[in-house]
């Protein structure tokens, strides 16, 4: 267990660097992974999730070497039977891209799940391959839990999904329904809910020639079939999910921070921290590859946020409203209790033991700012943004805090603590290799 320790900051200082983004890392990958060629990715985020992909890609045929800051990716054309078990980790979009994709695979493919994807959602994912001809089951292997694809190929057809579960389900099937034998006809049955990163993912796959139509109430999404996958070189953007702590951290401190690696225009909703900063008070402003902060201009004010679309800022947004004048309220955030933790209830855990008037409820939180904020042992669930939220409050909090099991910030951000001690944070601990 990895303990770091934060005391509270004064003035934070100068320019950080926005690591890169998870999200376009592990897309980028599988669509290479499934092209006939070569393909380069340059700026990749070498991380614990980005690894379990990298895990995935290569146990069915894909040739990766990295050099440089690059990572060259053979494709596995056609796709090849994996030898050993695919160990997902904890990482929920490499289990839920990757299982579609090992459909398409001559042979099974059997996938390890770390603990907590064990209660993260797969059923409906694995009810919609059902419908389009692939067969898997669920059972334990050696105490953990698995779940077995038999391979073979994917039919095609009708299949349907909420859209209010995860957006990764449907991502996993426009992954690899180009290269089912009939078209996929995909009817999204509520609201879809983190609708960028689906965005996120026509955008990927269109670089490497292949077309998905999406309706334009979103409810609906058309595959042709036996398409096939070029290859395209990329360079992952940074991740605005990641750097939001890092424009966060200058807000409550009411610092002046710059942080690079950011491109205002690639396909991230998560860049709406900059709109929900500017609303609080913060002014930030956006540069041609950065985002800048002045923090100094005054108290920041409460703010309601809709998460339906932002998840992953519902963290940082509930270490804002600590600080806010007024109350803050965050909704729309139910599918918060199932990722690696029941985020809802930790930050509600973890920020009430530093004096957070925090209240909790099915969908989202709702704080009363200024809360009196002081240090405190911190539990993160084994949650990456639980840890890098309850880093950021303490630094307006009196005295000290200490994290504990903070490593657990390797799965997306290794470099979070040093970042944030680059911008004078005094953090004792923290130095991860990735």
């Amino acid at each position: 267990m990895t303990v770091v320790i934060i005391g509270k900051a004064e003035r934070l200082a100068g320019e950080a660097y926005a690591p890169p983004s998870k999200a376009y890392t592990q897309r980028m990958l599988i669509a290479a992974a499934l092209s006939d060629g070569t393909s380069k990715i340059s700026n990749p985020l070498i991380a614990d999730d980005t690894e379990a992909a990298l895990r995935a890609v290569k146990a069915l045929g894909a040739k990766v070497t990295a050099a440089e800051d690059c990572w060259k990716v053979e494709g596995a054309k056609p796709l090849k039977v994996a030898e050993t078990l695919i160990d997902c980790g904890e990482s929920g979009a490499t289990l839920r891209f990757m299982i579609p994709v090992a459909a398409l695979a001559p042979e099974p493919s059997i996938f390890l799940l770390g603990e907590s994807l064990e209660r993260r959602p797969i059923e409906p994912l694995l009810q919609c391959l059902k419908d389009l001809g692939v067969e898997t089951f669920s059972r334990h292997i050696g105490g953990r839990a698995s779940i077995y694809v038999r391979g073979g190929g994917i039919r095609g057809g009708k299949t349907s999904i909420r859209g209010d579960i995860s957006s990764q389900f449907i991502s996993g099937l426009m992954f690899a329904c180009p290269l089912a034998q009939t078209d996929t006809e995909i009817a999204i049955t509520t609201p879809l809910e983190s609708k960028g990163y689906v965005q996120m993912t026509k955008a990927v796959i269109a670089e490497h020639g292949i077309r998905v139509l999406i309706s334009e109430a979103l409810d609906r999404i058309y595959i042709p079939a036996r398409q096939n996958y070029e290859p395209c070189d990329h360079k992952v953007p940074g991740d605005f999910s990641s750097a939001a702590f890092l424009l966060a951290a200058a807000a409550i401190t009411r610092s002046n921070v710059s942080v690079g690696n950011l491109d205002y225009a690639s396909v991230q909703d998560d860049k709406a921290i900059v709109n929900i900063l500017n609303r609080m008070g913060a002014k930030c402003h956006v540069q041609p590859d950065s985002v800048k902060v002045e923090g100094e201009h005054g108290k920041l004010e409460a703010v309601d946020v809709d998460a339906r679309d932002i998840p992953d800022l519902v963290p940082v947004c509930a270490a804002l409203a600590c600080y806010a004048e007024g109350t803050s309220k965050i909704y729309g955030a139910q599918r918060l209790r199932y990722k690696e933790s029941d985020r809802l209830l930790a930050l509600h855990l973890e920020l009430k033991k530093m004096g957070a008037d925090i209240t909790i409820n099915e969908d989202g939180l709702t704080v009363k700012g200024p809360c009196a904020m002081q240090g405190a042992t911190i539990d993160p669930h084994n949650d990456h943004r639980i840890a890098m939220a309850c880093a950021i409050a303490a630094l307006g909090a009196a005295g000290e805090t200490r994290i504990q099991n903070a490593e657990c910030v390797r799965k997306s951000y290794p470099q979070f603590f040093n970042d944030l001690r680059a911008l004078g944070v005094d953090v004792i601990g923290g130095e991860f290799d990735r």
